[in-house]
């Protein structure tokens, strides 16, 4: 399945504006034949526009989320987006996604808040591992700081994800997360890791960019710089197969042993 990272911090404190950059991008990977789409952590409304997040926060069968979900249906994509979901009086830190038909597949609400700003405007999840078929993949979700904690890639891979797809919205100076532990994510699970990341200053947040597609062979796919881009790969069944096959890892674990972990 050819996966689109769409690096862009878009306009931070308008929905509107940023379902129009999302549009165009689709149309954009659509027509590089790409069957699933991903944003930043947040895309739908900025990351750091502090109260805004809660004025901004929509249900997950919002206005918004149906104005995406038309944005899929024109250009016969899935697209996985990040925004602040709103659930009675709380908010969380979400990512929903969207089918090519319109169909929202899943939805997974961040369980590990990254520092004081996330604690107080959100509410984590208790959700660890969220997941739906797309394209004859096991695709799941996390975002941002949660693919940091080994143990949540892991219980992915227990679970059978083939790409996991990770919102995010990393600051300077952490730019080793995208350089180095997401593809050792990879590789020690044997999965595809899309992390698409913010680009640009917003708030007191410098966002680094580096999205990166890595595969099982912990391998970057694709890669993007510092700047607003639109990258491109394939995540490919036949190389997670085989790269299963010469990887064990998860076969030969030994869980009796690690009890001492929780």
């Amino acid at each position: 399945m050819r996966t689109a990272l769409l690096q862009s911090s878009g306009r931070p404190g308008s929905v509107a504006a940023n379902l129009d950059v999302l549009d165009a991008a689709a149309g954009r990977a659509a027509a590089a034949g790409a069957g699933l789409l991903v944003t930043p952590e947040l895309f739908l409304t900025g990351y750091a526009i502090g109260a805004g997040l809660a004025r901004l926060a929509e249900p997950a069968d919002g206005d918004a989320a149906d104005a995406i979900a038309e944005t899929a249906t024109r250009h016969g994509l899935a697209v996985a987006y990040g925004y602040p979901e709103l659930d009675g009086d709380r908010v969380h830190n979400s990512v929903q996604l969207v089918a090519a038909d319109g169909t929202r597949l899943a939805g997974y609400r961040k369980t590990h808040l990254y520092g004081r700003y996330e604690r107080d405007h959100f509410t984590p999840g208790d959700r660890p591992v969220v997941q739906a078929e797309l394209h004859g993949l096991t695709v799941g979700l996390l975002i941002c700081y949660d693919v940091e904690f080994p143990e949540n890639v892991r219980a992915h891979a227990l679970a059978g994800t083939d790409l996991l797809l990770v919102p995010t919205a990393q600051p300077h100076p952490f730019q080793f997360v995208a350089e180095a532990v997401v593809p050792v994510r990879a590789f020690e699970n044997q999965m595809y890791v899309a992390y698409v990341n913010r680009v640009g200053t917003e708030g007191g947040f410098e966002f680094v960019g580096l999205s990166v597609l890595a595969g099982p062979d912990g391998v970057a796919r694709a890669r993007a710089g510092r700047a607003e881009e639109l990258v491109l790969a394939d995540a490919d069944p036949a190389l997670l197969t085989a790269s299963r096959a010469a990887n064990p890892y998860l076969a030969d674990r030994r869980p009796g042993l690690y009890g001492s972990l929780v």
